[in-house]
């Protein structure tokens, strides 16, 4: 014990003011790591009561008591917690304070402070067609963050992913007998398709011009396509994916839906479309996909393509935050499939190995950009 209590003493002796200020830098970074996953589900518990559309719909600053007194589910024994909550998501960027008029039963107005909506939080808007608040729950559904807990396990095991560790199977199967997964994955992927389609259209209008047909493969309920389809009436678009995902579903006027294996064929067309499809799975599930993507735009003849629309890792114009989002989806890829985030330069071998001579890239939304493969 006293050789203890001499260890402690030199070591303390030996740290200076300079190296003390170090020391607590350091911890507080390691702190708030620790605590990073308080402001996911701060952020989670805002959207479940009904926070940003409360905000919004009161069409002005909201004072605290506004607010409180607009939750409906909120109880009574719960109110004084409300500014605690707001407290930290107004420091991530969630909300800000304004200052508001407020009438005191009549007399003169004073002046309060009132909760506004930030540019982030009006993503999170029910009713705003460009929401992201799907994605954000199916991230956070126990489903997925349960894998989380198996990281450290999973590589001591063989398995092909934490996901099968955490639930005996794979992302794919589970996702085939749950149809809450199933549900809220779809839903997902159609909340971020809405926020980068007009995109594509607009940037990427040359890319589907002139085409006469266009496979979405792994298009679920078809959010691309139908947007797609909209814009050029002309082209005959078909959403293929799973039988599950698409059984229900019915197509439009030049809108259809197809199940079916994408690692066994594809329906021919004169180009196919990948929309965050690529980065599910491992180069070699890839090259397959992209072998059976040649084949379908060789039936259609020497002008066929596959569009690939999906994230380019080390992208040059990201700055520190965006870099930290490509290392969090790659890290999610890890987690629940087999696959990564790529750079320019792994994308290319992946064309390579699949028989293609030729690509161009056109970057369209932050970190994402339109590729173009050709045979």
């Amino acid at each position: 014990m006293e050789r203890l209590k001499s260890f402690t003493h030199i070591n303390i002796d030996l740290v200076d003011e300079e190296n003390a200020n170090e020391l607590l830098h350091a911890q507080a970074h390691v702190w708030n790591h620790i605590f990073s996953f308080i402001n996911s589900w701060s952020l989670k518990c805002a959207i479940q009561l009904g926070i940003p559309d409360t905000i919004h719909s009161y069409g002005k600053p909201m004072t605290l008591s506004h607010l409180i007194s607009s939750l409906p589910l909120l109880h009574q024994n719960k109110t004084p917690h409300v500014y605690r909550l707001m407290r930290i998501l107004v420091h991530s960027g969630f909300f800000s304070i304004q200052k508001t008029n407020v009438n005191n039963d009549g007399e003169e107005e004073e002046e309060e402070e009132g909760y506004v909506l930030t540019d982030a939080s009006k993503l999170l808007l029910k009713d705003n067609p460009l929401s992201v608040t799907p994605f954000l729950m199916a991230v956070l559904d126990p489903i997925l963050t349960k894998p989380w807990n198996h990281l450290s396990n999973w590589f001591k095991n063989d398995d092909l992913t934490p996901f099968e560790t955490s639930h005996g199977m794979a992302f794919w199967e589970y996702g085939g007998q749950d149809s809450k997964l199933n549900d809220f994955f779809n839903d997902a992927m159609a909340s971020d398709a809405r926020l980068v389609t007009k995109v594509v259209i607009d940037k990427g209008k040359g890319v589907f011009e002139g085409l006469d047909s266009m496979v979405d493969v792994g298009g679920g309920t078809g959010t691309v396509a139908k947007a797609i389809a909209d814009a050029f009436p002309n082209m005959e678009c078909t959403v293929f994916d799973l039988p599950h995902v698409v059984a229900d579903l019915k197509g439009t006027k030049n809108l259809k839906y197809v199940g079916g294996n994408m690692f066994e064929a594809i329906p021919p067309s004169d180009a196919i479309l990948l929309k965050w499809i690529l980065r599910d799975w491992s180069d070699e599930e890839s090259v397959k996909m992209l072998k059976k993507c040649k084949e379908a735009i060789a039936n259609k003849g020497k002008n066929g393509k596959v569009i690939i629309m999906d994230m380019m890792m080390e992208n040059k114009k990201g700055d520190e935050e965006s870099i930290e989002t490509q290392l969090f989806f790659d890290m999610m890829m890890m987690i629940l499939v087999t696959g990564k985030e790529r750079t320019e330069k792994e994308w290319a071998k992946l064309f390579y190995d699949a028989g293609f001579n030729n690509h161009s890239i056109t970057p369209i939304l932050g970190l994402r950009s339109l590729i173009e493969v050709y045979p």
